[in-house]
């Protein structure tokens, strides 16, 4: 199959509800992770210890229950798994409203349930890109991650300032309530879909599954590169993203309104990606499609450096763009050759491995804020240029930018 050759009929109608149910599921996400800082500094008086707190409260869960959630993933249905995780994340929403309607919220309760409703974004995140070659063809694959990217993009970008919207307009009932009831309607959605049967392996010890998904990937020659390559990338951005506003304030000399529009950048080049993602796709070698993102780390940091020498708003803000833009062609040409490679059964593990990968961005953000604290934001930046470099050539150098077109879909094993 060459890329001109692709069908480009409809996505199937069981795919097109767990795409609506995942633009409802990433929107409540967002939402929620925006509105609790905002009503803990806003409402509880909380300061940089108490948010720090609740901001390492939500992403534990992905250090914790990212290979767990990949396990149940090969050994259940994973249309009812998903329900189940965006139920307990609608259930921790709706306790944070009512609490909040009674007086009753405090820090560490929201603390704790922003936990609980990080374990349901996780299970999701984990098992949807695991359900996704079950309800599409191989050939249309591609374009069923780009319109999963697209709708993630969109919650990226709208959810936080809808967030600050509702929290300022009439507190934090209503946001969370908004929240919770679209987590109520990925429920539904998903409730709706025909998953179709697959078969079932006999009964494994647990510890062996996760040993096996493990080696499939670390050991596969396309997935252990594309594996590496995230973990480097995550450490690269969260660099950036440790000492950028100290930088663009001190050094740039932007207001929090300049701030601000910079890293919008990063949520407008997502989206642009995600919308052109399925065209460039047509055009170009599989491989190539897999280096953008990548290349395009290395061109934003390159982009921010300049800024040390021409300081100028755009220049970072483009730089954002970049950094937006071509990563997410990454994730959307990435998941398709996981799903494409992977066997069924493996899927799920395979995915878990992947969002474990984000576990390294508590790293990067630790590394720059050293560099920076140290060393100066200039040495900073020169040392994110060099982690993304490392990046880019750990995937240009390996066979998956080579491959011409989408592998061939794995059978079970």
């Amino acid at each position: 199959m060459t890329p001109d050759s692709r069908p480009r009929a409809g996505l199937p109608r069981g795919f097109n509800r767990l795409a609506w149910s995942n633009l409802a599921a990433q929107s409540a996400e967002q939402v929620g992770l925006a509105a609790a800082p905002i009503v803990a500094v806003l409402a509880l008086g909380a300061g940089a210890a108490e948010t720090g707190l609740l901001q390492t409260a939500q992403t534990l869960p992905y250090l914790l229950f990212a290979i767990p959630a990949g396990v149940l993933a090969d050994r259940l249905s994973r249309r009812q798994l998903m329900a189940c995780a965006e139920a307990v994340r609608a259930l921790s929403l709706a306790c944070i409203l009512l609490l909040a309607q009674a007086g009753l919220l405090s820090i560490g309760v929201l603390a704790v349930l922003g936990f609980v409703g990080a374990c349901g974004t996780v299970t999701y995140s984990v098992v949807a890109p695991a359900l996704v070659p079950a309800l599409v063809p191989p050939a249309l694959l591609s374009a069923a991650n780009a319109r999963i990217e697209l709708a993630r993009t969109v919650a990226f970008a709208s959810g936080p300032a809808l967030a600050g919207v509702l929290v300022g307009w009439t507190g934090a009932s209503l946001a969370f309530g908004f929240a919770a009831a679209l987590s109520v309607c990925a429920v539904y959605l998903l409730a709706g879909l025909a998953e179709p049967a697959r078969p079932r392996g006999p009964g494994r010890d647990a510890l062996q599954e996760v040993r096996e998904g493990a080696r499939f990937v670390l050991t596969h020659p396309l997935l252990a590169p594309v594996f590496a390559t995230q973990v480097v990338f995550n450490i690269a951005f969260f660099m950036l993203q440790a000492m950028y506003v100290p930088y663009a304030i001190n050094t740039l000399g932007l207001s929090a309104g300049g701030v601000g529009a910079t890293l919008a950048a990063l949520g407008v080049g997502m989206v642009c990606g995600a919308l052109l993602a399925t065209r460039i796709a047509r055009r170009l070698p599989f491989g190539v499609l897999v280096g953008i993102g990548p290349v395009c780390g290395v061109a934003s940091a390159l982009v921010m450096l300049a800024t040390t020498w021409l300081p100028f708003a755009l220049l970072a803000g483009f730089s954002f763009f970049l950094l937006g833009a071509g990563p997410v062609i990454w994730v959307i040409s990435t998941g398709t050759l996981r799903q494409s490679v992977a066997p069924p059964q493996l899927l799920g593990r395979v995915s878990a491995m992947f969002t474990l990968a984000q576990g390294s961005r508590p790293i990067g953000a630790a590394l720059g804020g050293i560099i920076g604290g140290v060393y100066g934001a200039q040495a900073c930046l020169v040392a994110v240029l060099l982690v993304f470099a490392i990046q880019a050539l750990v995937i240009l150098l390996s066979p998956v930018t080579r491959l011409a077109h989408q592998p061939s879909m794995a059978t079970a094993i």
